[in-house]
């Protein structure tokens, strides 16, 4: 199934130079001149090369033809994450490589979807946006203006984003989970 360039989402499975590739990273450009393009960070599925690649907007990508499964992630154990077939109830446990970058965003109960390219499980797509505590941050200073660029807060997964100073911790946040930005409180 071909889709324009615009949208890739992180951590969908493209084809691409007869390559299946996992996106890692995704920007959005907009030049003085010229165009509006995308700026691609891949991993090759089976090397694990990666390869940064620019595409335009009239740009058509061939997403990899996977079967997606609802899965519901349950805990982390020695050998990696083991998550759940929703509808068969088996369980599958996939290492830290295949989720990468994804495992700051995964609480146990997390609901995703596994992709599966030939009977083997290729790596997870998290929802949009999760919800998840603030463990530590900088007490908020009495007198701070919100015209302040934010501070760093530490989240219960271990993942740290900035989020504005009237966060303290304790505090429920939603983070988006392609930008790793604070969104809003929860």
């Amino acid at each position: 199934m071909k889709i324009s360039a615009f949208e890739i989402r992180v951590g969908n499975l493209v084809e691409y130079n007869g390559k299946l590739w996992r996106v890692h990273k995704k920007q959005h450009v907009k030049p003085g001149k010229g165009g509006a393009f995308i700026q691609v960070e891949m991993k090759d599925i089976n090397s694990g090369t990666k390869l940064n690649e620019r595409f335009r907007s009239e740009d058509k990508i061939e997403k990899a033809h996977v079967e997606a499964r609802s899965m519901q992630y349950l805990y982390q154990d020695g050998s990696g994450h083991v998550f759940m077939d929703n509808e068969s109830y088996e369980q599958m446990t996939l290492s830290d490589d295949d989720l990468e970058a994804q495992m700051g965003y995964l609480l146990p109960d997390t609901e995703v979807q596994i992709n599966f390219y030939n009977e083997q499980p290729l790596g997870i797509e998290l929802p949009a946006n999760v919800v998840l505590e603030v463990t530590e941050t900088e007490p908020k200073v009495k007198g701070q203006t919100a015209a302040s660029s934010g501070k760093p807060a530490k989240l219960e997964t271990g993942l740290t984003v900035t989020v504005p100073t009237f966060i303290s911790t304790g505090d429920r946040i939603k983070v988006n989970t392609e930008t790793g930005q604070y969104m809003e409180r929860a």
